[in-house]
């Protein structure tokens, strides 16, 4: 086996993945976890800049698909609120689920815009954060870490992901390609596979 360091992190461009990314075994299990991150945590869905004016331009068409307590909370909040960090996120229902959250007739958590995506509604699918979840990315003005966020409530995507043997980066290949592209998915797969060949010489 050739002599190199496997756990550092994968630099694209200006794009730091972390080898957990690559390496962790992941794919959602929702009959298990019943969409747990849609309303687990302090925070609703943290929110790209552009996607501020996308919530405020979309609501007209996704009110219909909330429940009554989320668009109360929209009315009340609006449909992004300035939380406590002092970034953006979606709003919350008295402090719990995202306010955009539907429960389907088994209790499974869905996202009313997701559905009015299916629709055909709308071309927005959701928060990008929520699409790439349960990777994070943080940045500076240098670059942007692109990190998994372990949570135990993802414990049964990882062992689904085990079972296939389906990584984080394969199992969010549309999401990361929505984020950074095709090019970039492309790259990414290759450094993987060419440093998995290495580990087996």
């Amino acid at each position: 086996m050739k002599d190199k360091n496997y756990s550092s992190p994968i630099l694209i461009g200006e794009v730091m993945v972390s080898r957990e990314v690559t390496d962790q075994f992941f794919a959602c299990d929702i009959a298990k976890c019943k969409g747990a991150c849609c309303i687990e945590g302090d925070l609703g869905a943290p929110l790209e800049n552009g996607e501020r004016q996308v919530l405020e331009d979309i609501y007209p068409v996704v009110e219909p698909y909330l429940r009554p307590e989320g668009r109360q909370a929209i009315e009340a909040q609006g449909t992004w609120v300035k939380d406590f960090t002092g970034d953006y996120s979606t709003p919350l229902v008295d402090g719990a689920e995202c306010a955009y959250v539907t429960f389907s007739d088994s209790g499974i958590a869905l996202c009313g815009i997701e559905q009015a995506h299916i629709d055909g509604k709308i071309p927005f699918k959701k928060p990008i954060s929520c699409h790439l979840y349960p990777i994070r990315i943080t940045e500076n003005d240098f670059m942007q870490a692109v990190n998994y966020d372990r949570w135990d409530i993802c414990d049964p995507a990882c062992e689904l992901g085990k079972v296939g043997q389906v990584r984080i980066y394969q199992f969010l290949k549309e999401a990361i390609t929505r984020k950074y592209g095709t090019a970039f998915y492309e790259q990414l797969d290759a450094v993987v596979k060419a440093m998995s060949e290495g580990e087996n010489e």
